[in-house]
């Protein structure tokens, strides 16, 4: 396997925003999201539709979860939670106390969410932030949702070579082209010009986790419905808080692969890292603290600026300065 990343991050950015109208943007994106799934399903079987509307969302597993709290860059994380999928997996109200068997869709906030064995299913990602890039060969900028880890003047990884490099992302594209998917390289292809993925042949890729054997590993199951009141309906709506994702971070620190057992220990653990200093936005010069901070910078920024795109290198003062790793640049033999 070959690609061709300079000047692309097709992978790590939601790029729609670029293409002439909605429905190409659509069209451009279908199927692009990872298989998820919850059990040993046949192929043909459609997707869940996600809640969120991250076309490039990257699963992490529990330990890179673990990882990433102790790092101390939790507010890089958020979850997925998905919509139940047709009639096979009717409501089950978190209310409800009857005795029969748990559906494997659980009712909160107004939507039907899909669940195993009655426990809401989800992933744990990395947010993705507005910044200003010009990927793909383009003159101008744009504010696009854009991976909290991509340097916007360079369009590269900020921990590629960091322990906290995601498996998923290194893999990538590999795992779909494993599962026959269309890759982000040959959309970006397709939409743009250009060569992008050299070479599809590929190795048989370790640490796809689908099925039964994702569960506790990267397909996390909150034991509680009743606490993702409220959390679901943020989660839909794009506005999830800090205590809502701490929430869920900290059930997947929590969980156990192969398992639906979670450890109150762990669970206490984590939710305490990803509330502590929950208000502080601090100018501080190590990579463990200046996350959180460049989010809330990112989102200011893009709100104040209306129509008007600063330059990608804004980002020496949104990230740099408060920490962030440099990126090589693409001239590095």
């Amino acid at each position: 396997m070959e690609v061709n990343c300079e000047g692309c991050a097709g992978c790590c950015l939601d790029w729609r925003a670029l293409l002439e109208d909605d429905a190409d943007a659509r069209d451009a994106v279908d199927g692009h999201r990872r298989r998820e799934v919850f059990e040993d399903e046949p192929s043909a079987t459609p997707s869940r539709e996600p809640l969120d509307d991250d076309p490039t969302f990257v699963p992490l597993t529990r330990d890179e979860v673990r990882a990433f709290l102790e790092a101390g860059m939790g507010a890089a994380l958020t979850p997925r939670f998905w919509h139940a999928r047709g009639e096979r997996e009717e409501p089950r109200s978190t209310d409800s106390s009857s005795g029969d068997a748990p559906q494997a869709g659980v009712e909160i906030d107004g939507h039907t969410v899909a669940a195993v064995a009655g426990r809401p299913a989800f992933f744990i990602g990395l947010r993705k932030p507005p910044k200003p890039v010009a990927p793909f060969g383009r003159d101008e900028p744009t504010w696009l949702p854009t991976c909290v880890f991509l340097d916007p003047t360079t369009l590269q990884c900020r921990i590629h070579e960091d322990d906290l490099f995601p498996d998923e992302c290194g893999a990538y594209p590999e795992h779909n082209l494993a599962l026959a998917h269309e890759t982000e390289c040959e959309r970006v292809e397709s939409a743009f010009g250009g060569d992008r993925l050299l070479d599809a042949d590929h190795d048989d890729p370790d640490g796809l986790l689908l099925g039964s054997q994702a569960i506790g590993a990267k397909l996390f199951c909150h034991p509680r419905p009743t606490a993702l009141e409220g959390v679901v309906e943020r989660a839909a709506a794009g506005e999830l808080t800090r205590q809502d994702r701490a929430e869920a971070i900290a059930v997947a620190a929590a969980s156990s692969p192969g398992t639906l057992a979670i450890s109150d220990f762990h669970y206490e653990q984590a939710k305490e890292r990803m509330l502590a200093d929950a208000d502080a936005d601090t100018e501080p010069a190590d990579k463990a603290s200046w996350v959180g901070p460049a989010i809330r910078d990112w989102d200011e920024r893009c709100r104040a600026a209306g129509k008007a795109v600063p330059s990608p290198t804004i980002a020496d003062a949104v990230e740099r300065e408060r920490g962030a790793p440099e990126t090589p640049g693409w001239d590095v033999e």
